[in-house]
């Protein structure tokens, strides 16, 4: 039996910060404001967040936020007559909670100002962010993962969240070489409560196979996503009929047809541990008839179609809002296979220790980076992505490698010092991090964010 999850982490700082948050939700059992990052994961965090409110019986208004924007938290807090839950976007406004007159409870992965020593807070502002209890927010645990924990906290009743956990780490590429850490220790304990299922599988999805290869972005096969003949062509070279579903691959059809492919990612350029994403094992929720990545994609794509409660309402079992949301994963696919088929004719540009592309795909430039991080681009550097086709400050989304952090990346710290520059604001993790900026003020930042790079990789001269 694995320990109760009070017991999870030996470092006192757990138990303490998850009790302090709990108190506060159970002693204020009045409507709550849930503030969530409409990505994937603080979709799946909201979702899990708001199942265990609805068990309590409190009425919850949950509020998605874009971006790294004080202004706009600030403005929610003083609209909001009752306490706050700010979940996978809140460490960067710490100094904002305690003006609040009404309890903040703020749940998060990211690195925060002043991190690694959290600033001190009043009894009714409680922080809770596995890098003060030596968890890896950036790859044991993430926002998702940490609220469906908290939710256990509540009421082990919520081990049923499981699905909305994965989903959501699994958004935030933390299934990339299997669950690790804390993160593991939860999806071990989803599979012994029979909530989801480990099984093999193929990184197909769709109704066949050749609709499947044809929209691939992750991976991302050059010459054959975004390519209906040719990947009808190349199935067919393998003996494998491209009007079956992935499901109904046999064994020997399977082992076939994966070598071809990985052949085809490692000549691509391809890093063995995206590759091996390919057959890595699966989870399945049999609850919703759905593989976790499947779910995840779902929420991806109602958060970057501006309807991120869609994807929470598809939590509590909303038929609707799974039909809209399979509507909008089809223009998220399409959009983000444009952007990568764009930059694979184009090209980004390339400076000393990053590199750099605009997208007009505002919503969707992030994971367009992430996947050309993975797929298309040479591993030596980090990428940014710059969107400000749409009114107000430019928006800046940064993604690299675990392997360049562990040669000294910290694109969170590059991007805070770059927006600071100029006037903005950034942060996130050491792989993945965000920026807001003014408009205009392109040129410093990147030279900012360029230089501090270059000096956490050990680079100098120029591209």
């Amino acid at each position: 039996m694995p320990p109760a999850p009070d017991r999870f982490v030996a470092d006192p700082r757990y138990q303490q910060e998850f009790e302090r948050a709990r108190a506060l939700v159970l002693g204020h059992p009045r409507r709550w404001r849930i503030i969530y990052h409409y990505d994937a994961d603080g979709i799946a965090s909201a979702s899990s967040l708001l199942r265990a409110f609805g068990r309590l019986g409190y009425p919850v208004q949950a509020t998605p936020l874009v971006g790294v924007e004080r202004e706009r938290i600030r403005a929610l807090l003083g609209a909001t007559k009752g306490p706050v839950l700010i979940v996978d976007t809140g460490a960067s406004w710490l100094d904002e909670y305690p003006a609040h007159p009404f309890p903040v409870v703020v749940l998060d992965h990211h690195t925060y100002p002043g991190y690694p020593d959290p600033p001190a807070l009043p009894p009714h502002v409680a922080f809770v962010n596995p890098l003060n209890w030596g968890v890896d927010g950036m790859s044991e645990l993430c926002a998702s993962t940490l609220s469906w924990l908290f939710t256990v906290f509540l009421d082990p009743v919520n081990w049923d969240n499981a699905p909305w956990g994965l989903s959501g780490a699994i958004g935030d590429r933390m299934h990339v070489g299997g669950f690790r850490g804390l993160n593991g220790i939860l999806v071990d304990e989803a599979v012994r409560r029979s909530i989801v299922v480990r099984r093999p599988g193929v990184a197909l999805l769709g109704p066949t196979v050749g609709e499947a290869l044809a929209t691939a972005i992750d991976p991302y096969f050059r010459g054959l996503s975004g390519e209906p003949e040719r990947a009808r062509a190349f199935l067919a070279e393998s003996g494998i009929d491209p009007d079956v579903a992935p499901t109904a691959l046999g064994p020997e059809e399977v082992a076939r047809l994966l070598p071809r492919l990985r052949a085809r990612l490692t000549e691509a350029g391809v890093l063995p541990e995206f590759v091996a994403l390919l057959d890595q094992e699966r989870w399945f929720v049999p609850s919703l008839g759905l593989d976790a990545e499947d779910l995840s994609n779902l929420q991806s794509a109602t958060g970057r179609a501006g309807e991120p409660g869609v994807g929470v309402a598809m939590s509590v079992g909303d038929e609707g809002a799974f039909a809209r949301a399979r509507q909008a994963e089809r223009g998220w696919r399409g959009g983000i296979l444009e952007g990568l088929r764009r930059l694979e004719r184009d090209g980004v540009h390339t400076m000393t220790g990053i590199c750099w592309f605009d997208s007009p795909d505002t919503t969707l430039a992030g994971t367009q980076a992430g996947m050309a991080m993975n797929y298309l681009l040479p591993p030596e550097r980090p990428v940014l992505v710059f969107s400000d086709g749409a009114p107000g400050p430019t928006k800046v989304s940064g993604r690299g490698t675990l392997r360049l952090v562990g040669a000294g990346l910290d694109l969170a710290a590059a991007l805070r010092e770059g927006a600071a520059a100029v006037g903005g604001e950034g942060g996130g993790h050491r792989v993945a991090s965000g920026a807001t900026i003014p408009t205009g003020s392109r040129e410093r930042f990147l030279a900012v964010v360029d230089r501090t790079v270059a000096a956490q990789l050990h680079r100098e001269g120029t591209a």
